[in-house]
């Protein structure tokens, strides 16, 4: 009986996700395979033989992948330093690391136009030091939009770690040392397999962001299509809602086959994880 109750609490959110999250990816998903009564892939098969279209997912899935893989080194450190502090210390610095997702997207995004734009920040110390003879063509680049990707997914990658890593015994690591084992094998050989798990949902996490992320590609990006953007031009400006949903769909099986590999790869870094 006590087990049926704990079930009926389940029911308002499994309805609700029901109602407004999988009858709609049905329906999307749905609406792409047929087309009179029949099921099709014809509209699959024109936009893979469409270059524009796979050199925009090619570019997405390179700014996804090279902003995940940025975010790990940049946050695995940093966060194996917060780890080591005392839990003062920890809470005002993973205060300060959290900020970025408490700030508007469109604010970030014209903070990073005004640093690396042609006339930016940037560009002036870099001329005014000799550095460089013009300004650098960072702006509406793939380069600007992994930089404020980075900046905005970070610190999701950190507060993971941070969590994992709380949870390694110190003794097991001082016991490791005592049997001859260098820091830096103490590190590579406990300290990584054991943040895998960790690892693993923050680097999902960053990579299902950035591939799924609008505003950011938007504003640094420029004429420099990513899927999301493409998504939405052909939705909103040419009201093509059959090709909206044909990208939309394309867009959920790849972030799926990604999470799935990530999995994959997870379990044999870490089997026991």
């Amino acid at each position: 009986m006590k087990k049926r109750y704990l079930y009926l609490l389940l029911l308002p959110g499994v309805l609700f996700l029901t109602v407004f999250m999988i009858v709609p990816i049905l329906l999307t998903i749905g609406s792409t395979l047929f087309a009179e009564n029949t099921v099709t892939f014809d509209r699959y098969i024109t936009f893979f033989q469409d270059r524009y279209f796979i050199d925009i997912l090619l570019t997405t899935l390179r700014v996804s992948i090279f902003t995940t893989l940025i975010c790990i080194f940049l946050g695995f450190p940093a966060a194996y330093f917060v780890s080591k502090l005392r839990p003062r210390q920890k809470a005002i610095l993973l205060l300060l690391t959290i900020f970025p997702l408490l700030t508007s997207p469109v604010v970030r995004s014209f903070s990073w136009m005004i640093i690396i734009g042609k006339n930016g920040v940037l560009n002036k110390v870099l001329l005014g030091m000799g550095l460089i003879s013009e300004p650098l063509d960072i702006l509406y680049t793939p380069t600007a939009v992994m930089i404020g990707l980075i900046h905005l997914f970070l610190p999701l990658i950190i507060v993971t770690l941070v969590g994992v890593m709380e949870n390694i015994e110190h003794d097991l690591l001082e016991a490791a040392e005592s049997l001859g084992a260098s820091r830096l094998s103490v590190f590579l050989k406990i300290v990584v397999p054991l943040c895998v798990p960790g690892l693993m949902i923050g680097s999902i996490l960053v990579f299902v962001g950035s591939f799924t992320a609008y505003t950011t590609p938007a504003l640094l990006g420029g004429q420099q299509r990513v899927i999301s953007t493409f998504l939405y031009q052909n939705a909103m400006t040419l009201n093509d809602w059959e090709v909206a949903s044909v990208i939309a769909t394309i867009m959920m099986v790849v972030t799926i086959v990604i999470i799935v590999l990530m999995n994959l790869s997870a379990k044999k870094l870490n089997p026991r994880g």
